[in-house]
Formats: structure tokens, C-alpha cells, sequence
């Protein structure tokens, strides 16, 4: 099937020529065309057979094994009309990224006649070697077994490189032998069935459960990410091997003028994001904003609501189709959490929300607000686990690259707060004094203009500075780091909440009675809700995140700061922890100890990694560079002496570049030191590496910044800052 995308070619500056997607032809018209779902599935099978499939896929019902075969078959030979010659299961294993093993539809029988085959068995089961993922000890290296299942909510699709070659990738979960979960998706479907639960526990007892089959979480995701020329890049070994620079001066200008923000979009940048989305489309993922971002050369792409597991696998694809065109056009793209010091950081905006089938939001707070009670209780059950589980909601945004940009007045504080607005906040000050009587109205702003609108004024402001913020409809977990995988912290989110729901609706229930009257439930509720405010208020801040005072304030209302992952990861070895995810099935004690050693372990790996890194940069690249500089600028020094000409300055700059020269060699061998104390317990080594290695990292990178600044420009050995910010421009 010939794909309807008219292609032309751009030149860019540089020469290169590279093939883009006009926007001609709607996408609408080639939406989800690589999707098996939809249209695509409705041609292609039975009627009965797609309706099974349909009731899997919508309703969440487990797959009929009896059309599993049929499914296949018509799967297949759709796949291979678009040019596939394999499939692949498609899993998030612990690794945060995704993996896949490709196998051919080609089978020859025992005649040596070739066939394509590809069975019902081979859609739903497959087995990859379990021992080579992260188990965090679940597997050891000599047991190899592992089961990958189908997750036939999220639907089969066609990945095509930029080369042209297509894979079927079925997207399914990922468990050992022994049944325990070794990916990111089982939980997060555990999870989504527990909150699920415990909301439709509150829609039968506000009596709002007619009509609904299933509640949904909802998810969008908005991804911020870095592109520089593809030449740069390869230059910079620090980017290559840790995505991030380890060296640096800042540049003469950043974001300082606030130019680059939602300005236009640079036209090779736009060519590059018209493909991405093209390629988006296709997958049927819903993108919908496209910007500049802060800094200089940052970006961000944002898609519209899905279901939380379809969710979550179509913002892996994303950050995928983000590199994979990239370099196409001649870009790197760099989705690490702090690429640049000093530089703005890129986070992912995880915003969450639960729905029912029939399409509506339970977080819709509606127009008078403090009437309705069941929304008061979502909310209030949201402020609850926040507050509660404040410390394992900081853990489920734990990472070495994410220290870098949490609290560095780009990115929320490592304090986990609520945002809720003027007018919840109002509302809550009168629930918990008594009974809620009005709700405050937005009103509209007159811009005084004859030519322009009244604008519709909401009825509270929003926070950039809140990790968690209430945005009209749905929470917006700003603290989620840009290269996660959103499946961990969405598990943790939905665990926690469907925990409180419980809470709060048993204490009504209890309250309440059996088959209470409207009045007797309603007056029973606003006593729950009262009670779970005096509570747990203090996780609730409306100010600055980002001022001085916060800390202090959060400090007095007890509230945790982690600041950094190697405190945090810990957490999920608490017996709260694990009490919590065992209760609702969701992890057992065994699957989140394993997931706790994980994540530490890899903390201390990627830290291991960017020591040993900057060790070879200034070994082999920054030194000699320097040693140069020193030495032309030593002859520069003798030469005026023996001309008889004072040169105080020049020997002051002589001075001051040895002593810089000095500094960083000191600073490379505490590195290395740090790196050559081990600790076989994954926590101590942890803080080990955090006390030592991190600060003997961020001295070394002073003091050579300090000699990038003081050499000629032609010794300096790798691209600048000033360079790598300019893409595009």
C-alpha cells in the first residue's frame, strides 16, 4: 500500500538534501493507516471476529484464543502488503526503554517449500531471554526463560525506518518463569484496574454508575527535547556516550531575553517536526501542539488525551520517531533531562485523569462546583495520596538525569505539592469550615480594544512552579523527567490514588449507611471531606516554588524535600511501600524490591559511566588542548622578558591558566578515585557515589570551563556551547 504523503526535498543551508512531508493532504486521511485498528481491522476481518477483538481492545476484555488465529492471519497479510517481512513483540522491559526481537514471517517446511506463516500463538505469546534484562535478582543469569503476552488494548502496529524497513510490533507485556512482571506495562495495567475499582466505588455511591461498563485513567504526555546539528554532535564525546554535556562554558547568550519561547519556528526545525508528526499520525497518536521552547534550540510536542496504557506506549514511539527523524535531517536530538549546564532543562508533562467509557471526566469540577460532591471527592482523594505518598511519588521520578533539573528554577522543586487554583482552594477553606455555599466565577477580561474580544477568564491562575498541578480538568505531573518512561510514575499516580478512593469511600460507607437518603449521604461526605482537608492541606501551595521561603514554609508543614535520587530510591523499599502495591495487586513485595535495586543500580551505572567519560574528555581532548595554550602562551611570556619589555598581565593569564590547568587535573584523579571505591549494598554505593564522584565531577567541569574560556578558539577541541545552542538559526 503506497503511503498518500507527497514527499519533496528541502536544501538546507549546508547542502544536505532531505525529504520532508508537505502537508497537502489531511491527516485525517492517513491517520492510524499503521495502526491495526479501526478501519484497517473492520476491512480485514469477520464481522464477529472484529467485534471480539473490538470488545478486547475497548472494553478491555481478554482476547477469544478461538479468533486468535483468524486476528493473526488478517495481521500478517496486512503487514506484509506495507512491506514487512518480520514481527516483533514490543515490550518496556526495566531497562526504560523499550526492546524488541524480530522474527520472520518466512517459514520452510520439511519439502523446502517457503511459506509466510504467522500463527495466533506466535501473536499472543512469545519468549525472550529474561536473564539479559534488568531483574533486579528475580533472574538469575543462567535462567534465560521469559514470556512476552500481547496487550491487545493497545493496537498492533507498523514501525518503518527512515531506510525503509518495516516491522510488525505487537505491543505486549514482559514476565519471568516464575510469573513475576519484568517490565514497566504489567503494573501499570494492575494499576489501572485498581484505581479503575475504587472510582467505580464512588460512582455507585453517588449513584452515577448507570450506563458505565469501565473507568479509564487518561493520559497526555508533552514531551520537551533539544535538536543540534548532527556534525556537532558527533564531536562531542560526552553527548554521544551520555546525552548530556559534561563540559561546558555558558554561552554569551542563553534564554536570557526570552526571545526563543513560543517564537517562530525555525524553517529547516519545522520541516524536521512537520515529518515527526507525519510519521505520529500514521501511528495514530494524537499530536496536537508543536513550539519553541526556552531555551535556545529546546522544543516541545504535545499530544491530545488517550488511555493510559496506549498512552504510555505511544510516548515511547514518540521519543523514538523524535531521533530516528532527526538524524535524517541532519539533527541530533537530545531528550536528556539537563543536556546544558545552565541551560534550561526538558521535562514531560504527564497530564492524568480518570474518565468513563460513556466520556465523562471525573475531574471535571462543572460550573457550580461546590455542589458536587462526587468530583469533591475525587479531588479530595487526589490531595490525600499526594500528601501521603509524597516521598514514593518523589521516588517514581527518580533519576540521575532528572537531579539536574528538579528545583533549578526551571522545573518544579523536589517538594511535592498540589496547585489547586483560586477557586478549589476557596472551596476547600469553606469545606472545611462548614458547608460549601458558592463557587467563585472567572468572569471576562475587557483587553479595552474595539477590535478585540472579550476574553473568558478562568476561574484560577495556573503554577509553571508546582510539581503537581490542578489545570481545569485533570492534574499535570510536571516533575516527570524527560527521558522516563511515564509507565513508572502513572503506576505509582494510580496505585496511590485508588488507595485513597478506598479510604474515602469506605469512611463514607460507614458513615453514611447501606442506602442512605441524598441528604444523609451528602452530609456524611462533607464531614469525610472536611476531615481529609484539615489533614492533609499542607501538601496544598499556590505560590512560588522557585522562592527561597518555600523550603522553609514546607519544612514547618512537615512536608519531605528529597533533593537528589540517591535519598529517594530507598523509598521503595519501605514497608508502606510495599504494603501499598501488594494491597491492590499491583506489585508483590518481591517485584518491587527487585524494581528498587533496579533503578539504584542504574543510577550508579549512568554516574559511573559520565565519570569515566569526562575522565576521557580531559585526558585526551581538554589537556593536551590546554597544554598548548600554556605552552604558546609560556613562549609569548619569555619572549617579552628577553626583549626587556614588562608583561605583567600576560604573566598573570600564564599564572592563572597553569593554576586552572592544576585544578582539573586534581579534579580528574578525585573522579577516578571516587569511581574505584565500590559498595556491594546498590543504596550505599548509591550515596557513595552522590557524596564523592558528583562533586568531584562538577569541580573538574569548573575548572575546565574556566580554560575554555582563557584558550584561542582554535585549540578548543570539541563544539561550544555557543555553537550547538545557534540550530537552526
Amino acid at each position: 500500500m503506497a503511503s498518500p504523503r507527497n514527499i519533496d526535498s528541502l536544501i538546507f543551508e549546508e547542502g544536505a538534501t532531505v525529504e520532508v512531508t508537505e502537508t497537502n493532504t489531511p491527516a485525517s486521511d492517513y491517520f492510524g493507516r499503521l495502526t491495526f485498528s479501526g478501519d484497517v481491522m473492520l476491512k480485514r476481518l469477520p464481522p464477529d471476529v472484529a467485534m471480539s477483538l473490538a470488545g478486547t481492545i475497548m472494553k478491555g476484555h481478554p482476547l477469544d484464543p478461538k479468533v486468535a488465529n483468524t486476528v493473526a492471519a488478517a495481521m500478517k497479510d496486512w503487514a506484509i502488503e506495507n512491506g514487512a517481512t518480520h514481527f516483533c513483540h514490543w515490550f518496556h522491559p526495566l531497562t526504560g526503554s523499550t526492546a524488541e526481537k524480530h522474527d520472520a514471517f518466512l517459514s520452510v517446511n520439511g519439502d523446502g517449500v517457503a511459506i509466510e506463516k504467522f500463527s495466533g500463538n506466535a501473536l499472543i505469546v512469545g519468549e525472550p531471554d529474561a536473564s539479559s534484562f534488568p531483574s533486579g535478582g528475580i533472574r538469575d543469569t543462567y535462567e534465560a526463560r521469559g514470556y512476552t503476552a500481547w496487550d491487545a488494548n493497545s493496537p498492533a502496529f507498523l514501525l518503518t525506518t527512515t531506510d525503509g524497513v518495516t516491522t510488525l510490533c505487537i505491543p505486549t507485556a514482559f514476565a519471568s518463569y516464575t510469573g513475576e512482571a519484568l517490565d514497566m506495562k504489567t503494573p501499570l495495567i494492575r494499576s489501572a484496574q485498581a484505581v479503575a475499582k475504587q472510582a467505580s466505588r464512588v460512582l455507585r455511591l453517588f449513584g452515577a454508575d448507570k450506563g458505565v461498563d469501565q473507568v479509564v485513567g487518561t493520559l497526555g504526555c508533552e514531551q520537551e527535547y533539544f535538536l543540534i546539528d548532527q556534525e556537532l554532535f558527533r564531536d562531542r564525546l560526552d553527548l554521544v556516550i551520555c546525552g548530556r554535556t559534561l563540559v561546558g562554558a555558558t554561552p554569551p547568550k542563553g534564554h536570557q531575553l526570552d526571545d526563543h519561547y513560543f517564537g517562530a519556528i525555525p524553517s529547516r526545525v519545522l520541516s524536521y517536526m512537520t515529518e515527526v508528526e507525519s510519521r505520529l499520525f500514521e501511528l495514530g497518536i494524537p499530536v496536537k501542539t508543536r513550539h519553541n521552547e526556552v531555551a535556545p534550540g529546546q522544543y516541545e510536542l504535545a499530544p491530545t488525551f488517550e488511555k493510559t496504557n496506549v498512552a504510555v506506549d505511544h510516548q515511547m514511539l514518540t521519543m523514538h520517531i523524535l531521533k530516528d527523524v532527526a538524524r535524517k535531517h541532519g539533527f541530533e536530538c537530545l531528550i536528556h533531562e539537563k543536556p546544558f549546564a545552565d541551560v534550561n532543562g526538558s521535562g514531560k508533562h504527564n497530564n492524568w485523569s480518570l474518565s468513563t467509557n460513556t466520556g465523562i471526566n471525573l475531574l471535571d469540577p462543572k460550573a457550580e462546583t461546590h455542589t458536587n460532591m462526587q468530583f469533591l471527592v475525587f479531588l479530595c482523594a487526589v490531595i490525600r495520596a499526594v500528601d501521603k505518598h509524597a516521598e514514593l511519588l518523589r521516588a517514581s521520578i527518580a533519576s540521575a538525569g532528572n537531579d539536574h533539573r528538579l528545583g533549578a528554577n526551571e522545573a518544579p522543586p523536589a517538594i511535592m505539592s498540589i496547585f489547586l487554583g483560586e477557586m478549589l482552594t476557596d472551596i476547600i477553606d469553606q469545606l472545611e469550615a462548614g458547608k460549601p455555599r458558592k463557587t467563585v466565577k472567572g468572569g471576562t477580561l475587557d483587553l479595552n480594544g474595539e477590535s478585540l474580544s472579550n476574553v473568558p477568564r478562568h476561574a484560577g491562575d495556573r503554577n509553571r512552579t508546582s510539581p503537581f498541578a490542578f489545570t481545569g480538568n485533570k492534574f499535570e505531573f510536571r516533575a516527570v523527567g524527560s527521558t522516563a518512561t511515564v509507565a513508572w510514575p502513572t503506576t505509582v499516580l494510580n496505585t496511590m490514588v485508588a488507595e485513597s478512593l478506598d479510604y474515602m469511600t469506605s469512611k463514607i460507607e460507614k458513615t453514611a449507611g447501606k442506602k442512605p437518603t441524598p441528604a444523609k449521604l451528602e452530609s456524611a461526605t462533607r464531614a469525610v471531606l472536611k476531615d481529609i482537608i484539615k489533614e492533609h492541606r499542607r501538601v496544598c501551595f499556590d505560590g512560588d516554588g522557585y522562592s527561597e521561603d518555600w523550603p522553609k514554609e514546607a519544612a514547618k508543614r512537615g512536608l519531605p524535600n528529597i533533593r537528589n535520587s540517591a535519598d529517594s530510591l530507598p523509598t521503595l523499599k519501605s514497608r508502606a511501600a510495599t504494603s501499598l502495591f501488594s494491597k491492590y495487586g499491583v506489585l508483590s513485595a518481591r517485584e518491587l524490591k527487585a524494581r528498587g535495586e533496579v533503578l539504584l543500580e542504574q543510577y550508579c551505572t549512568k554516574l559511573e559511566i559520565e565519570g569515566r567519560t569526562l575522565s576521557t574528555i580531559i585526558k585526551t581532548q581538554v589537556l593536551p588542548a590546554a597544554l598548548r595554550a600554556q605552552a604558546e602562551l609560556a613562549d609569548v611570556v619569555g619572549a617579552t622578558q628577553v626583549a626587556g619589555v614588562e608583561c605583567p598581565d600576560t604573566e598573570e593569564d600564564l599564572r592563572t591558566l597553569v593554576g586552572d590547568i592544576s585544578e582539573m587535573r586534581s579534579g580528574i584523579l578525585e573522579v577516578e578515585a571516587a569511581m574505584k571505591d565500590s559498595n556491594d549494598d546498590p543504596e550505599k554505593h548509591a550515596k557513595q557515589l552522590r557524596n564523592t564522584l558528583v562533586p568531584a565531577m562538577e569541580r573538574t567541569r569548573i575548572a575546565c570551563d574556566r580554560i575554555e574560556g582563557r584558550i584561542p578558539a582554535e585549540l578548543w577541541p570539541m563544539p561550544t556551547y555557543a555553537q550547538m545552542l545557534l540550530v537552526g538559526r
